[in-house]
């Protein structure tokens, strides 16, 4: 399996929504091309941040279709498929068209709480009905449940499609067992922006990022910098976006992001619930960050 495609910055796509609760197409196909033309390295679809557990079978097929047209080649695409009935993910695997497509991303599963046994026989039947690699994803903050070091290890060892881990547990503890322990070609990559740098230089192969949404080119930046081991320029940009990064969460995601994407008129920052808008405080704050970095495009706001 060729992972090197997965390098650098992927990016976790949004999904705009219109004041009535529909997809907003054009406006995917605007953030899309704005994402595209600043040079990230790849695209994830139906992800967390994509609003995808509020999304119906025939919505998801939607995206799905629409990427391939939109993205038309020009940059790998990686699709969330995740949940917590392993039967229903590995039918919904051997039933897909993964024409167009070049990894699957999946989250542990939530609210079952298995355990690390349970969690190598749900990945180990992924892998086995997947034709394209697959990315593990570990996230206990959302999920309950924690893919620990031993066992990101002992799935890397077993299945070859298996090909590396966006890791969001927070613990630089349990980052630096899974370097440590992984198979060579297994890529460790980080699932909080705010720590990307400091895991790239540990040694991880990049980030699915937030903030690139809005910020692609910079954030892009910082991750090649960190890449190649310019660890000082990677620092100061670090720096320079970590206040807004932090914005971006403060009052939960995709709440913050579709509030920046909103300021720089890619899209409206409507959210499907239970999840509601940003404060009007937080907006003003995003505003102000965003105008260090956009000011040219927020002269009218």
């Amino acid at each position: 399996m060729n992972n090197r495609k997965f390098s650098g910055t992927g990016v976790a796509v949004v999904t705009p929504f219109k004041q009535n609760g529909d997809i907003d197409f054009p406006a995917l196909e605007r953030l899309v091309e704005h994402l595209v033309s600043n040079h990230v390295d790849y695209l994830v679809f139906l992800g967390t941040t994509a609003e995808t557990a509020t999304l119906t079978p025939t919505e998801r097929t939607a995206i799905v279709d629409f990427a391939r047209n939109a993205v038309r080649g020009r940059l790998p695409i990686m699709l969330g498929i995740g949940g917590n009935d392993t039967r229903t993910l590995v039918q919904q695997i051997r039933e897909m068209d993964f024409q167009g497509i070049d990894g699957i991303l999946s989250v542990t599963p939530g609210y079952n709480k298995p355990s690390q046994k349970g969690l190598l026989s749900h990945y180990a039947a992924l892998a086995e009905a997947a034709p394209v690699g697959i990315m593990l994803y570990n996230v206990p903050s959302r999920t309950s449940v924690n893919l620990q070091a031993d066992t990101v290890a002992e799935l890397a060892r077993r299945h070859e499609n298996i090909i590396g881990i966006k890791e969001a547990s927070g613990d630089l503890g349990q980052v630096m067992q899974i370097l440590k322990n992984k198979p060579k070609k297994f890529m460790v990559i980080s699932g909080d922006d705010a720590l990307a740098m400091p895991m790239i230089a540990l040694g991880a192969r990049g980030v699915i990022s937030v903030i690139a949404n809005v910020l692609p080119s910079e954030y892009s930046d910082m991750v090649r910098h960190a890449l190649e081991g310019h660890l000082d320029m990677a620092r100061q940009y670090h720096f320079e976006m970590l206040d807004l990064i932090q914005a971006l969460f403060a009052e939960g995601n995709p709440a913050g992001i579709k509030a920046a994407l909103a300021k720089v008129g890619i899209l409206e920052p409507h959210l499907r619930l239970p999840l509601t808008p940003i404060s009007p405080e937080l907006d003003l704050r995003i505003k102000g960050l965003l105008k260090a970095f956009l000011h040219p495009k927020m002269e009218m706001l």
